[in-house]
C-alpha cells in the first residue's frame, strides 16, 4: 500500500487512457483541425497496461476506469477488459466513452468483466452535436446508451458538460431523458484543461446556478446523503425522486479529497489532471525495471504528491484557458485526449 500523500489522500482510483485518438472533435477537448499524435510505438500495449494496473492495485488502487481519447477505438479492447477483470484486487472496472461504437460492443464488454459505463451526452439535439462535436451520429450515442443498459453495464451514467449558450437550456431535458432511460446524468462544469483553448469563465455555468435554475422549475432539491467523499460528483434528488450529480471542479474544487491518479496513453503517471508532467513508467518498464522497482517509484511519487490543480486555478485572478494551441502542439501529453479526463 502506498499510504497517503502530503495532504493525507490515499491512492484508490486509476484512470487509464488507452489511446489518444477520438472520433469526435468536441469543443472542450479537441476543437482544432490538426493534432500532434503520440508515436504509435509509445502507446502502452495491453500487456503493459495490465502489468502496470496490477502494480497500482498492489499500491492500493481498487478502481480502474478506461478512458481516452475514445477507448473503443482501441482494437479488441474487450481483451484488455478481460485481462484487467482477472486481477484479484480490483473491485470496480469502468469505462468512459462517447458512445458512438458502444452498441456493438456492450454485451462483449460486460461478458469480459466490465462493471460500469459512463457515456458522454452533452445534448439531445442532433444538430447541436453536429455543430459542437462535428458528428452526425447522435442516434448511435443513444443506441449505445440503451445497449449498455440492456447489457447490464449499469447504472449507466451520462456525463454532460454544461456550457453557457450551447446546452445550458437542456438541463431539464437531459434530466428527463436520463430518468426515462434508467440512467443518471452528471452535469459537469466547463473546465479549462487540455484543448479547451477557447475557455472563458463567463461560459461556465456553476453548480450553484444549475441548482437554482432546476429548483425554479422543479421545486426543492435535496442533497443525497452517504455518498463516497472522494467521488467527483455531488448527488442530488428532486421531489419526484429523480437523482442527478454535479461535478463542480471549476467553481468548487474538491482537490482535498481527490484519490485519483492517471496513466496516460504513453505510460506517464500523472498525479493531477492539471499536472504539467508525470512519472515516465513506460521507459522504465521497457528498460527492464522489475515489478518491485516500478511499485517503489509509484509509491514514492504518490507519497510526495501535494497537487491541488483545480484549487490553484480557481485562485487565478485573470483566469483564461490553461494552454495555448502552440503549447499543446509542442507537448501533446497536455491534451485531455492523451491523459484521460
Amino acid at each position: 500500500m502506498t499510504g497517503a500523500d502530503r495532504l493525507g489522500r490515499p491512492l484508490r482510483s486509476l484512470r487509464v487512457s488507452v489511446t489518444d485518438h477520438c472520433n469526435l472533435r468536441c469543443r472542450y477537448c479537441m476543437p482544432e483541425e490538426h493534432y500532434v499524435w503520440l508515436p504509435r510505438s509509445s502507446i502502452l500495449s495491453f500487456e503493459e497496461i495490465a502489468r502496470l494496473a496490477g502494480l497500482f492495485t498492489e499500491c492500493g488502487v481498487t478502481k480502474v476506469r478506461l478512458t481516452g481519447g475514445e477507448p473503443l477505438l482501441r482494437h479488441d479492447l474487450v481483451k484488455l477488459v478481460a485481462m484487467l477483470a482477472a486481477g484479484p484486487r480490483l473491485d470496480d472496472l469502468a469505462l468512459t466513452t462517447n458512445g458512438l461504437l458502444l452498441a456493438d460492443q456492450a454485451t462483449d464488454l460486460r461478458r469480459a468483466g466490465l462493471h460500469r459505463v459512463t457515456v458522454s451526452l452533452d445534448t439531445l439535439r442532433p444538430e447541436r452535436m453536429q455543430a459542437f462535436a462535428r458528428s452526425n451520429r447522435h442516434a448511435d450515442v443513444i443506441r449505445g446508451i440503451r445497449a449498455a443498459r440492456d447489457a447490464g453495464l449499469g447504472p449507466v451514467k451520462l456525463n454532460s458538460v454544461v456550457i453557457r449558450g450551447f446546452n445550458d437550456d437542456e438541463l431539464e431535458d437531459l434530466l428527463e431523458f436520463a430518468r426515462a432511460e434508467g440512467c443518471e446524468v452528471r452535469f459537469i462544469e466547463y473546465m479549462d484543461v487540455g484543448g479547451a483553448n477557447s475557455w472563458r469563465m463567463e461560459d461556465v455555468v456553476t453548480r450553484r446556478e444549475m441548482l437554482e435554475r432546476l429548483a425554479l422549475r422543479r421545486g426543492p432539491i435535496e442533497a443525497v446523503p452517504g455518498g463516497d467523499p472522494s467521488a467527483p460528483a455531488e448527488r442530488f434528488r428532486l421531489g419526484d425522486g429523480t437523482r442527478f450529480g454535479i461535478i463542480a471542479s471549476t467553481s468548487e474544487p474538491f482537490c482535498r479529497t481527490c484519490d485519483r491518479g492517471r496513466l496516460t496513453a504513453d505510460g506517464h503517471f500523472l498525479l493531477c489532471l492539471y499536472a504539467d508532467s508525470g512519472l515516465d513508467l513506460l521507459t522504465r518498464l521497457r528498460e527492464g525495471a522489475s515489478d518491485a522497482e516500478l511499485r517503489q517509484q509509484i509509491e514514492s511519487a504518490w507519497r510526495e504528491r501535494r497537487d491541488r490543480g483545480a484549487e490553484e486555478r480557481a485562485a487565478v485572478a485573470e483566469r483564461g484557458a490553461l494552454y495555448s494551441i502552440s503549447a499543446l502542439r509542442a507537448d501533446p501529453r497536455k491534451e485531455m485526449h492523451t491523459r484521460g479526463g
